[in-house]
Formats: structure tokens, C-alpha cells, sequence
């Protein structure tokens, strides 16, 4: 990575010449990111999944980021590019079809049970409830939360994506982090659903809540939290899938109340 006075200018560089040496330069010393992105994204993933087919997508979105960045946005580029970078893994993952049908519809079954039975309760359903829901023993469950859990990747990236940001959109939970922003409407937007978010998370259970804390706040694998828990990898992907099932409900309830205003 760079110093930030060589940063400065070769971005200057870029800009204002067009300079190709500078633009290569920016690549090599922000390719790391692609690395640190394909690794967090493969976690979880099938075996299949080849990891330099993660890198290969995310140098798209490495490029994308270089090209389309503008310093003057108030917005730190390793939080722009690592949105993009894992935009383009998402989209070439989902171009692959790498999730099949058949688990992407018992996801989206649990989701809908998932949705009812918080409309009709006015909270999350415990897991009992839901197997009621699915006349399915808690055993069943469990294993259902396994095979599906791939697919709350790429759930949790959409349901994080900001709204009316031109093409120049970025993950909120990437923004979060990112205080630099002079767009007013952007930091109302943000500050609404960093509210929301938070709101949702402080209603999940307290082992949800600390798993998704140690995930996407801490930076820890899913076998690191098993460590720190004493609980195994496969337990620790059944909390995190479903609280991700659970808050993209509810934030996706939230998105859709803010649009009809």
C-alpha cells in the first residue's frame, strides 16, 4: 500500500494527465485489496469455488474503482474500491450461477416464513416457531440453515446497497466507517440506515448479535469465532445465516417504508 503523499500525487497525477504509468502504479499497489476482498468472500463458499476466479472478478472491480474514483468525493479509496471489488465478485459469482436453484428457493421460502412470522408476532421468531412454520424438527433446521447459508453472501451485499448514489454506488456498511463525506443527503441517508441497522441488530439474540459483531465489525472467520465461542465452524454459519435472514427482513421492510415516503 502507499503513503499518503504518494497517494496524493499519483492520484493528481492520474487526473489531471491521464498518465497510464501512474494509473499502473495506483494497480499494483492497491492489488492487495482484490486479495484481502477474495478472501473474506470465500469464506463459507463451496470447495468448488475456486479462489484466483474470486481474484479474477475482483481486479474488474479493482479497475472499475481506479477509473471511476474521484478523490474530491470525501470517501477514502480502500473504502470505494473494496465495495467494488466485491461488486464484481458478487456479479461474476452470480454469472456463474454458482448457487443452485433448488437452494436459492428453499432460502427464499425461509426468508417469506422468516418475514410472516414477524409480522404476525412483532418480533423475531424464535427457531422453534419457524420450525413449526415449516413442520420440520429443529435437527432439520439446522441442516436447512447449513445448505443455505452460501446464499446470504451476496443477500447481505444487497441489502446493504445505498440508494440514489448515481453509479458511484457503495455498500453503507463500507460508508459507515467513512465520516469525510460533504453530501448531505448522502450522510442523512446514511445516518437513517446505520439507525435502522443498529436498531435491527440490538433485537437479535445476544450469540447473533456477537457473531455478526466479530464477522463484519472484527474482521474474524467463521472458525475463528468458533474458536472464541467453543462452538463449531457449522454452528456459528447456522447463527450468522439466520441472523442475516432476520435483519435483511426487517431492513428490507425499513427500505421499502422510506421509498413510499
Amino acid at each position: 500500500m502507499f503513503n499518503k503523499g504518494r497517494d496524493a500525487l499519483l492520484w493528481k497525477e492520474y487526473r489531471q494527465g491521464g498518465s497510464n504509468a501512474a494509473r499502473e502504479k495506483l494497480i499494483e499497489g492497491y492489488a492487495p485489496l482484490v486479495k484481502y476482498v477474495a478472501g473474506r468472500v470465500a469464506i463459507g463458499l463451496p470447495p468448488n469455488v475456486e479462489f484466483d476466479d474470486l481474484v479474477s472478478y475482483g481486479i474488474f472491480g479493482l479497475l472499475d474503482a481506479i477509473d471511476k474514483f474521484d478523490p474530491d468525493r470525501g470517501i477514502k479509496f480502500e473504502t470505494y474500491a473494496i465495495a467494488r471489488i466485491r461488486g464484481a465478485i458478487m456479479d461474476g459469482l452470480r454469472n456463474n450461477d454458482w448457487v443452485p436453484r433448488s437452494v436459492r428457493q428453499k432460502a427464499k421460502e425461509l426468508e417469506k416464513v422468516c418475514n410472516e412470522l414477524e409480522n404476525k408476532l412483532g418480533r423475531y421468531a424464535t427457531d422453534q416457531e419457524i420450525c413449526d412454520s415449516l413442520s420440520i424438527s429443529l435437527e432439520e433446521f439446522h441442516r436447512l440453515l447449513n445448505e443455505i447459508s452460501c446464499t446470504t453472501l451476496s443477500s447481505l451485499d444487497e441489502m446493504w446497497m445505498t440508494r440514489n448514489l448515481d453509479d458511484d454506488s457503495v455498500r453503507v456498511l463500507d460508508l459507515i466507517e467513512n465520516e469525510d463525506s460533504s453530501d448531505p443527503e448522502k450522510l442523512v441517508e446514511i445516518n437513517e440506515l446505520k439507525a435502522a441497522l443498529a436498531k435491527s441488530i440490538e433485537a437479535l439474540s445476544e450469540r447473533e448479535k456477537l457473531v455478526i459483531t466479530l464477522y463484519y465489525y472484527e474482521g474474524l472467520t467463521l472458525k475463528e469465532i468458533g474458536q472464541t465461542l467453543n462452538i463449531s465452524e457449522s454452528r456459528v454459519s447456522q447463527i450468522h445465516t439466520k441472523a442475516i435472514f432476520r435483519l435483511k427482513g426487517r431492513l428490507s421492510r425499513w427500505r421499502t417504508a422510506i421509498e413510499v415516503l
